[in-house]
C-alpha cells in the first residue's frame, strides 16, 4: 500500500510538471503598457522581450504557426514587443521578432533603432529572418504581427519578397496602408513629388530613411497600391485607433478586401484613448491580435480605460 500510495505521488508529481512546465516556467508577466519596453532595453541592451526568440521552440498541434512580431519606425525586437512576445508565449505560440532597418555598425543605443533604413532593404532582412524561424521550427509558414512601418515591411515582403508562400495571416497595428498625411488634408509625400523631389532624396529625414516612404503619395505607397494591396491567399486583420496621431487620417489603416477584416478599437469602448504607441500594448488591442491569430478560441474582449502613450 505504501509502494502505491508513492507511485501514485510520483505519477501526480510528473503530471503537475508537464502541465507546468520545468522549474522557471511560470506564465510571463503581461504589462499592459507600451512603455514597459523601455526599461529592459536600458538594462539588457540589444535584448528581446521575454518569451520571444526561444529558438528551441517547436510548434504544437494546437498552434502550429510561429509568430514574427515586427516593429514599427524606431523601435526593436525588445521594447516595441514587452506586452506582445509574453502574451503570446503563455498562450503556447512560438514567437520570434527581429530588430530591422537600424544601423548595426553604430554603438548602442544608436544601434537600437530600427526601421531607419530603406523599405526595401528593411524587407530583405525580415525574408531572411523568416527563413531562419522556417527552418528552425520546421514550419511551412508563419503569421505577421506588424506595428506601424512594420506593416507595411510585411506587405512588401509577401507582395514584393517572395513571402506570399511562407505567410499565412498578417495582423496590422496602426498601419498606413494609404501612407500619412501628417497634418490631415495635406499630403506631404505628393507636394514632394509634385515639385520633383523623388523619394530617395531625405528632404528633412537625413537619419530615417523610411520615414519618407510612408508620407501618401509616396512612390513606395502607391507601388504597394498598385494593382491591390492585399495579397491573394493571405488572411488580413487591420486594428486601427481614431486617436492615431502619427497616422493620419487612421482611416488609412483602414482597407476593405475580401480577406480582410478592420477594427476600429473604440467601437464599443469609448474609453479607449489609445494612440499609436499605446495601441501595442494595451489589453484590448491585443486581445483581437490574439483572437485573429487564433480564431478558433475566441476570447471575450475586454473594455477598460486606456490613456494615450502610456496605456
Amino acid at each position: 500500500m505504501r509502494w502505491r500510495i508513492v507511485i501514485g505521488s510520483l505519477i501526480s508529481a510528473a503530471a503537475l510538471f508537464w502541465s507546468t512546465g520545468a522549474a522557471g516556467a511560470a506564465p510571463l508577466p503581461e504589462p499592459d503598457t507600451f512603455l514597459s519596453g523601455v526599461m529592459p532595453e536600458l538594462t539588457n541592451p540589444g535584448g528581446s522581450a521575454p518569451g520571444s526568440n526561444d529558438w528551441s521552440c517547436r510548434p504544437t498541434a494546437e498552434h502550429p504557426t510561429p509568430v514574427v512580431l515586427v516593429h514599427g519606425t524606431a523601435g526593436n525586437r525588445q521594447d516595441n514587443w514587452a506586452a506582445y512576445a509574453p502574451m503570446l508565449a503563455n498562450e503556447g505560440f512560438c514567437v520570434f521578432a527581429l530588430t530591422y532597418g537600424n544601423y548595426a555598425d553604430l554603438p548602442w543605443p544608436l544601434s537600437a533603432i530600427g526601421g531607419m533604413l530603406p523599405m526595401d532593404e528593411s524587407t530583405e532582412q525580415l525574408a531572411a529572418f523568416v527563413d531562419l524561424v522556417l527552418a528552425a521550427t520546421g514550419a511551412d509558414k508563419v503569421d505577421l504581427v506588424g506595428h506601424s512601418q512594420g506593416t507595411v515591411v510585411a506587405n512588401n515582403y509577401v507582395k514584393f519578397g517572395g513571402g506570399a508562400t511562407k505567410v499565412g495571416r498578417i495582423v496590422s497595428l496602426a498601419p498606413p496602408w494609404d501612407g500619412t498625411y501628417g497634418v490631415d488634408g495635406f499630403s506631404l509625400g505628393a507636394a514632394l513629388r509634385g515639385l520633383g523631389v523623388d523619394d530617395e532624396f531625405q528632404l528633412g529625414f537625413p537619419a530615417c530613411k523610411a520615414c519618407p516612404e510612408m508620407m501618401h503619395g509616396s512612390a513606395f505607397v502607391d507601388r504597394m497600391r498598385s494593382g491591390g494591396l492585399y495579397v491573394p491567399g493571405i488572411e488580413y486583420t487591420n486594428i486601427v485607433t481614431r486617436y492615431d496621431e502619427i497616422v493620419v487620417p487612421y482611416t488609412s489603416g483602414i482597407e476593405p478586401g475580401p480577406q480582410a477584416t478592420n477594427i476600429v478599437v473604440q467601437d464599443g469602448c469609448e474609453q479607449d484613448y489609445s494612440d499609436h504607441l499605446s495601441i501595442a500594448g494595451e489589453r484590448r488591442a491585443r486581445t483581437m491580435v490574439l483572437n485573429a491569430l487564433d480564431p478558433a478560441h475566441q476570447r471575450e474582449v475586454p473594455c477598460v480605460f486606456v490613456p494615450p502613450i502610456a496605456g
